[in-house]
């Protein structure tokens, strides 16, 4: 267990990160892969190995870091060492494997993994219409939510008999339950830990507009993307054909909008976050002091909402599709980031997919 930090030492910590809230406070560096698409290198430097489009990003309980590899048809981990290795996948796809070993079985497009408190992992087996489960304890494999089979059915029964259509985000709520991005159907799925029953959260099943402090209930979603939850167990979503961010207030059970005015672009950075606009967002993270990083793919960059001012930063990328180079993130190219990711110590992962490259976001 990791000791915690003293009240002085925790309250510098929040301090820094809330002031490292512009470009220049930060630097880049990559921390898994070569640039090139691939598969090389297993069980060596994370830096040398080849990926494949890396999407969502997360620390595991192992003290790893997981991401998928959505083209790879692969889930993998860099170690503490900075070692890369499989976990899940052969790098064919498909849907087999459900039963047997995780490392044997065939994914189709995933798009992100999560941890629940004891450990197991989930994946957003997106063109596969499921949420799969790979055991902590046995390394097996098995669909938790959905059958295989595009499809909006199955609110009150067990999640595994339910039909989804092309999940990309999932997130575990502060009441433990397990909240899926069913993108295809403009809805947010939930799934009870306890009872393993679905229900739609939010949404209508169909696109619209989501207005500001609407309630959750008869209010439609445009592309409900990809999801985080802060620490105070509210959730934060991004809308992907809505080009919007949102903070779901759960006690209140309504929408806040966070940053975008709904028309896509990439103006306003520096200004009111509400009052700019965003380009197909498509990964959200909320660090420690509330403040909302995303992914906003379809402009190559990563962008900020600042908690105390609203406004909204360009932390990285040049807004044109690129590589490189290390170092100022404003001269960061990147090639249509979608998994975001901030770790306890302020760090930030980007899964920089089409530059195939998991690249590190550090404090100066």
């Amino acid at each position: 267990m990791i000791a915690p930090m003293k009240p002085r030492i925790l309250s510098l910590f929040f301090l820094t990160i809330s002031i490292a809230a512009h470009a220049a406070d930060w630097r880049t560096s990559t921390f898994a892969g070569t640039g090139k698409q691939g598969h090389g290198g297993e069980g060596g430097a994370a830096t040398k190995a080849e990926i494949d489009n890396p999407f969502g990003l997360v620390r595991g309980p192992d003290g790893a870091l997981w991401f998928c590899e959505y083209t790879g048809q692969r889930i993998s981990r860099v170690t503490p060492d900075g070692k890369i290795h499989s976990m899940a996948g052969t790098g064919k796809k498909g849907y087999t494997g459900d039963g047997g070993k995780a490392t044997e079985a065939t994914f189709n497009l995933p798009h992100e993994v999560r941890f629940d408190k004891k450990g197991n992992w989930y994946i957003a087996d997106m063109s596969n219409h499921a949420v799969r489960r790979v055991d902590a304890k046995t390394g097996v494999i098995t669909t938790f939510a959905g059958t295989g089979t595009a499809g909006y059915t199955g609110d009150g029964g067990p999640a595994e008999k339910a039909q989804l259509k092309q999940p990309h985000s999932i997130q575990f709520g502060a009441d433990g339950d397990l909240y899926i991005c069913d993108i295809g159907n403009h809805v947010i799925r939930k799934v009870d830990m306890k009872t393993k029953k679905i229900s739609t959260f939010a949404g209508t099943g169909k696109a619209g507009p989501t207005p500001d402090g609407a309630p959750l209930k008869d209010t439609p979603i445009n592309g409900p993307r990809s999801l985080d939850v802060d620490s105070a167990g509210d959730l934060w979503l991004v809308t992907r054909e809505g080009n919007q961010l949102f903070k779901i207030d759960m006690r209140a059970k309504r929408y806040y909008l966070m940053a975008g005015t709904g028309k896509k672009g990439f103006t306003g950075n520096g200004g009111p976050a509400k009052a700019a606009t965003l380009s197909g967002p498509k990964g959200v993270a909320v660090d420690a002091n509330g403040n909302a990083w995303m992914a906003d793919t379809e402009s190559h960059s990563i962008r900020m909402v600042n908690a105390k001012t609203g406004t909204l930063e360009l932390i990285a990328g040049t807004g044109e599709k690129g590589d490189g180079p290390d170092g100022d993130p404003l001269q960061c190219k990147m090639g249509r980031p979608h998994g975001i990711f901030v770790d306890k110590d302020g760090s930030v992962f980007i899964g920089d997919s089409e530059s195939h490259r998991v690249r590190k976001l550090e404090i100066k």
